[in-house]
This record gives C-alpha cells, structure tokens and sequence, in this order.
C-alpha cells in the first residue's frame, strides 16, 4: 500500500530553534513513505548554512527530488519539493498569482509531479498558499483552473497536497473540493490529524484532496516527540491504493 506525507518543515528549524535537517529526514523515514511533499525548504540561503535542503533529505531517504523555488534572493532560493521513490517525471513547476491588493506578499507556487504506482499514472501536485484569505481564493481558484486541476495532461489518479493555510471552512475548501475529494472525509480510520502547531495541534491546515482513482485507507499525523519537535507543522500521512 503506497504511503504520501505532506510536511512543512519551516527551514528545518525546530521548535527548539535548532537547525536540523537531519532531524527532519529522520521524521520521514520513520513513517516510510513512498511520496513525500515538502513545504518552506531552503536552498543555497545564508540563512541556513547554504545547505540544499531539498537534495540533502531526498539522499537521506534515497528518493529522487524535484525542487521549485518560489522565492529566489540572487543565488539563494526558498520553496517546495516532491520526493519519490517511484518512477518519476517533472510535468510542470510555476509560480501562483496574488491578490491585486497583495501584490508584496510571500511568492507561492506550486509543483506537478506524475508517478508511476504499479504502472498506473498519478498526477501529484505540492503547493503551499499564502496567508492572507483574499490571496489564498485567487491561488485556490487558479489551482482548480485550466493551468493545473483541468490542465489536460492532469487525468485520472490525482493527489494535490500541501500547506493551504487555510482550514475545512474556508472558501480555499470549497472550491478545491468541486474538484477533487478530501481526504480525510474518506479515511474509514479516526485519528488525530491537526498538524498546527506542531506542540499542541488544534487547526487542520496542511491537506490532501484526492480523486476517484484514490482509495484513502488512512489519514493521520503522527505526534511522537520527535515530530513534535522539528517543525512547527506535524507530518500529515495518507495511506492509499490506485486504480487505473
């Protein structure tokens, strides 16, 4: 049974203020995963020693690594990735729009990834929307569009995750789940899934909405110390299978 975790790992800055790339590789191959979704990495940046924190926990976990930077400081670079150990292939990488009034906000993207699961394709998109409400609708809107959800190359299985920063209430929701299903609404399993903040979580804002093809078998966040500690986000991990 394939397993995905969506995780923002704020820099690899702990909790503890402790920089720790390791530490955050070590979360992750404690779950196992197959796919993983990474949120806030840096690459190259001052700021974090000039590590490639995407490249270094995709060695750690033996995965193959996309990267996309939606920030970009000269040489330093800031954004998300897409781990795997299946066969892979970039589809597409590009920046979401703002809102016109929030145009000196944080840059957003996103990343599309298809792997092959047992020789059936699956369109997994990672993204990570801003914070202010007006500029998420914009980004969930242009999600959902014709550039990535009803791109003609996004058929059959698909998974988009990440942090949306906002919660099941929110119009970002509403209007992704016209297109695709969420995935905790579908696991057959109770558990705990808030994500934020890592310590003590109380809001659901990191998700995964799924479509058809996708059979969700669980849905959870893990809160052992450890995942407690690492980020200010927990990992959000979803068992599934795929059907062509």
């Amino acid at each position: 049974m394939p397993r995905i975790v969506t995780y923002n790992v704020r820099r690899c800055v702990g909790n503890d203020r402790r920089l720790d790339v390791a530490r955050v590789a070590d979360v992750l191959a404690a779950l196992e995963p197959d796919i993983v979704a990474l949120q806030e990495l840096d690459v190259g940046r001052a700021r974090t020693g000039g590590v490639d924190q995407a490249h270094e926990i995709a060695l750690r976990l033996d995965m193959a690594c996309h990267f996309h930077a939606a920030l970009k400081v000269e040489e330093e670079l800031y954004g998300d990735a897409l781990l795997t150990a299946f066969p892979e292939r970039l589809i597409q990488v590009g920046p979401l729009p703002g809102h016109p009034m929030t145009r000196m906000l944080e840059p957003r993207g996103a990343l599309w990834v298809e792997v092959d699961i047992g020789g059936v394709a699956v369109q997994v998109i990672n993204t990570h929307l801003g914070l202010v409400p007006k500029e998420q609708q914009v980004q969930a809107e242009h999600l959902a569009g014709p550039a990535w959800l009803r791109h003609p190359r996004c058929m059959g299985a698909r998974i988009l995750l990440g942090d949306f920063n906002a919660t099941a209430t929110s119009v970002v929701y509403r209007t992704l789940t016209r297109t695709l299903k969420p995935a905790r609404r579908l696991s057959p399993r109770q558990t705990p899934t808030a994500t934020f903040p890592s310590r003590l979580p109380v809001l659901r804002i990191d998700h995964l909405f799924v479509s058809d093809e996708i059979t969700v078998r669980d849905v959870f966040a893990p809160f052992d110390p450890k995942s407690r500690v690492a980020s200010d986000h927990l990992p959000l991990v979803m068992d599934f299978d795929v059907t062509a």
